[in-house]
Parts: C-alpha cells; sequence; structure tokens
C-alpha cells in the first residue's frame, strides 16, 4: 500500500512538473511571437508579401519565414530577412528574443534609430544590417553583446563617434562600420579585442587611428 502511494505521488509530482514546463514553453514561445509580431507592424513596405502572406497566428513561429527554431528549448534562434526590399523602423521588442543568436536584416530599407533593447540579446552571435538606413548614433550598450563575433553596421547613416564599449567585445571577429557618418577619434579600446581578425571603417569622418596594427 505503502509503495503504491509512493508511485502516485511520483506520478502526480512529474505530472505536476510536465504541466509547469509545458505552460513556462508555452508562454516563453508566445513572447516570441508577440515580439516578432510588433517588429511586423512596424514594416511599412513588404513588396512581395513575404511577411504578410506568412507571419500568421494560424502557424507556428518557428515555420514563419526568416525564422528559425531552437529544437532544444523550441524557442526562436535566428531571424534571417535579408534581400527583401522591406522597409520600416525596427521594433524594440525584438528585444524580447532572449534565445536569438542570429540577426540578419541585410539589404533592405529599414531606418531610425537602432533600439537599445537590441543590446539585452546576450545570446546574439551575428548582428547584420548593413546596406540600411538606419541613423543615429551607435547603441554604447551595444558592448554589453559579450558573446557577438560578427557585428555589420556598415553603409548606414549612422553618425557620431563609435562608444568607448566597443572594445568589451572580446569575441568579436569582424566588424564593418564602413560607409556611414561617424566621426571622431576611433577609440583605443578597440585594442582590446583581441578575436577581430577583420575590420572596415572606411568612408567616415575619423579624426585618426588607434594603431595601424588593427587597419
Amino acid at each position: 500500500m505503502v509503495n503504491l502511494l509512493s508511485r502516485f505521488l511520483l506520478f502526480s509530482l512529474s505530472l505536476h512538473c510536465y504541466v509547469a514546463c509545458l505552460a513556462a514553453n508555452t508562454k516563453n514561445i508566445t513572447t516570441d511571437q508577440h515580439a516578432l509580431l510588433a517588429f511586423k507592424s512596424l514594416i511599412t513596405s513588404d513588396p512581395y508579401d513575404m511577411l504578410s502572406n506568412n507571419w500568421s497566428t494560424a502557424s507556428s513561429v518557428c515555420n514563419w519565414v526568416g525564422v528559425t527554431c531552437d529544437e532544444r528549448h523550441g524557442r526562436v534562434q535566428s531571424l534571417i530577412l535579408q534581400n527583401m526590399s522591406l522597409r520600416g523602423t525596427v521594433s524594440p521588442n525584438l528585444g524580447n528574443l532572449s534565445f536569438l543568436v542570429i540577426l540578419d536584416l541585410k539589404n533592405n530599407s529599414f531606418g531610425g534609430q537602432l533600439p537599445t533593447e537590441l543590446c539585452r540579446l546576450r545570446r546574439l552571435k551575428i548582428l547584420h544590417i548593413s546596406y540600411n538606413e538606419f541613423e543615429g548614433g551607435i547603441p554604447a550598450a551595444l558592448g554589453d553583446l559579450s558573446q557577438l563575433e560578427y557585428l555589420y553596421l556598415g553603409v548606414n547613416n549612422f553618425s557620431g563617434f563609435i562608444p568607448q564599449s566597443i572594445g568589451n567585445l572580446h569575441q568579436l571577429k569582424e566588424l564593418e562600420i564602413d560607409r556611414n557618418k561617424m566621426s571622431g577619434p576611433i577609440p583605443q579600446t578597440i585594442l582590446n579585442m583581441s578575436s577581430l581578425e577583420h575590420i572596415n571603417l572606411a568612408v567616415n569622418y575619423f579624426s585618426g587611428t588607434p594603431s595601424s596594427n588593427i587597419m
């Protein structure tokens, strides 16, 4: 009788944990869905109807065009929407995609400022937003993305100084900020980036270089 009761209690506990985990996973993927729908809502032009015809609550977020989910956690792992002629601004809600590793919006017409909220994506390894119309400064909080390996900001309208915090990106292998409107001195903190293999800062208005060794 005691053995039977123990088994029942163990089963009940396991069932409770399963339901709790299922609810948590559902909540998390719902968070990802809300973030992506907020992103979609700020797109003002989608000439090929890539998102308007596909990004729907009628299907799983993991089946949406440009979206890949992590098999283990079932969370959005990459968002790749390059070369789609999309126009609009980037929603700060993308900063809620806490499992995102790749964000690639290359060669579209996204404008406005780069949301500081993206700097909450602590798992991010690739940020590719070249060939767009972003403007304003590069957020200093970008230096918080400690896992970042590839950062492409080239061919936009970014202005102001490169933040000193860029030197905190110790995993960074490639950095491109070419063909913008950046000015001021190139920060000495770039010398801290021991993993850096490639850097392109051409066609800006910088007032010097921290070292000829990085160019």
